[in-house]
């Protein structure tokens, strides 16, 4: 077996200033737990601000820093999403529970040779990992145990820690810290006292005497963590729903505030998706309102934004874009405080391959996701399509509707009467048909005769609603090459636009 461990030592900060955007590596920024200090940024501590000082200590030290709650549920939160994104590359993925040192474990040996070796994977965590906005520290062993305290090991190292077999796998582990395993931080300061300093050094002691001193969990975890005793862990499954919650650092006034907080959800949301191997086929955005004064109930709480898509998509960017859009017009009613992403809608299934060349999938795909721009932007109403109806009539062959369903039908391969009909009918039709003069029974278009080349194709038809057509279309050409569609009147007298000869629509 081979584990990976995901190492993340300031993810409970990170998920605090990530809604912050570029901002978060400027402002100094800590948390509280109670009234000290739980964690600080690099900014901060440049400026003297240090893990549990006091609150009124660290705004002596810096009085411009800003301060937030440690949150348990945002971190777990945040560590979830880290776990959708390892999910990608195995299915066996788990977390490991540790109070204040967060990690992601994966077993890859079966997924080794497919992802191009370890040094491969590692690279494509990496990236997976990145828009989450995470400092990740890696590490890899034979034990599940010992890539988790190789990883928390040495956290200035870049690069991580990597074995592949056992052996080296015990003499790294015996220059780890003892305070880095469980029990051994419970005990710090009498080890310490002992001068047990590494976890070598518990190895030279009696095991009886260390377990009646200091409890089995001590030897057990150093056990699991060297290879000698059984480490079962349970795989994660994600939620069969999608729901994630961000406060925002500060209210929002207008759309454009909110894409930060949004940003990071559709990161989680899109981590969510990959570790079922499935795509978002769409997802609600709901905002709740700060109210503008007590005893306001004319203000909503809450303002929801749905968005579907019509070709379900893995793509943050695509995402975000249709997001903006849509925000961008979508009228606030009151200041936001926080933002929540839910999402039930999956398409499962392999996505479409990467291609060398332009294909007819790929343009399409392009034609889609700029008919969703378009109607993220003008609205669903304003972009349409024409449809094609059972009317032989051409005037009312085709009706409109909203484009994104059609042209989702389309995309599967169904055949539509207007495709059928592409070779016989022409694409541009006259808003009102012209009439045409004639001479000796022929039509003549700017003075001069057509010549018939095909016809006729005779239309009979809407007897049932008074709008009776009785017709004899040809394909014809004018003087100039260019093909035009006429018609003659079989019924003059059942339509009111007389009898002779008509111009309907030209060939492209």
């Amino acid at each position: 077996m081979l584990w990976i461990a995901l190492h993340l030592p300031a993810l409970s900060l990170e998920s605090f200033a990530a809604t912050l955007g570029t901002l978060r590596h400027a402002l100094p920024l800590a948390l509280l737990q109670g009234q000290r200090i739980a964690a600080a940024n690099g900014v901060a501590q440049q400026l003297g601000v240090k893990p549990s000082l006091k609150r009124a200590t660290a705004l002596a030290l810096a009085p411009q820093l800003r301060f937030g709650q440690a949150d348990a549920a945002r971190a777990t939160q945040a560590l979830r999403a880290v776990a959708h994104a390892a999910l990608a590359y195995t299915p066996m993925v788990t977390l490991d529970h540790d109070a204040g040192l967060p990690c992601v474990l994966l077993e890859v040996r079966s997924s080794l040779r497919y992802f191009g070796g370890l040094p491969g994977l590692q690279q494509r965590l990496r990236t997976a990992l990145a828009p989450l906005g995470h400092d990740v520290r890696l590490a890899s062993a034979p034990t599940a145990l010992g890539a988790s305290l190789l990883a928390r090991w040495r956290p200035g190292f870049e690069q991580g820690e990597h074995v592949t077999d056992l052996k080296a796998l015990h003499e790294r582990l015996d220059a780890v810290p003892v305070e880095l395993l469980g029990p051994g931080r419970a005990h710090h300061e009498a080890l310490q006292g002992m001068g047990l300093q590494c976890l070598g050094d518990l190895r030279w002691l009696p095991r009886a005497g260390l377990a009646r001193r200091f409890g089995e969990a001590l030897l057990t975890d150093l056990d699991r963590a060297r290879g000698d005793a059984p480490d079962p862990r349970e795989a994660l499954v994600p939620e069969p729903r999608f729901e994630a919650r961000v406060e925002l650092f500060e209210r929002a006034d207008h759309s454009e505030q909110l894409l930060h907080g949004a940003q990071l959800l559709l990161a989680q949301l899109v981590a969510w998706a990959q570790a079922q191997h499935a795509r978002v086929g769409g997802f609600v955005l709901a905002m709740r309102h700060e109210p503008r004064h007590r005893g306001d109930t004319n203000t909503p709480a809450h303002t929801e934004l749905a968005l579907a898509l019509a070709e379900a998509s893995n793509d943050a960017q695509h995402l975000q874009l249709l997001l903006r859009e849509r925000l961008a017009r979508l009228p606030l009613p009151a200041p936001t405080l926080s933002l929540r992403l839910r999402c039930e809608q999956l398409q499962r299934g392999a996505p479409p391959n990467g291609e060398l060349f332009p294909t007819a999938a790929s343009a399409q795909q392009g034609l889609l996701r700029l008919v969703e721009r378009l109607q993220a932007r003008l609205g669903p109403g304003r972009v349409q399509q024409p449809v094609p109806c059972a009317d032989h009539r051409p005037e009312r062959g085709t009706t409109w509707q909203p484009a994104l369903p059609p042209v989702a039908t389309a995309r599967r391969g169904t055949p539509t009467a207007a495709a059928a009909q592409r070779l016989t009918r022409p694409v541009w039709l006259l808003p009102q048909p012209l009439a045409l003069p004639e001479q000796q029974s022929r039509p003549l278009l700017d003075g001069r005769p057509l010549q018939l080349l095909a016809g006729p194709e005779r239309i009979e038809a809407g007897w049932w609603d008074a709008a009776h057509a009785a017709r004899d279309y040809f394909i014809a050409q004018a003087h100039d090459g260019a093909l035009v569609w006429v018609y003659r009147q079989r019924l003059p007298q059942l339509e009111p636009a007389g009898e002779g000869w008509y111009l309907h629509g030209r060939f492209g």
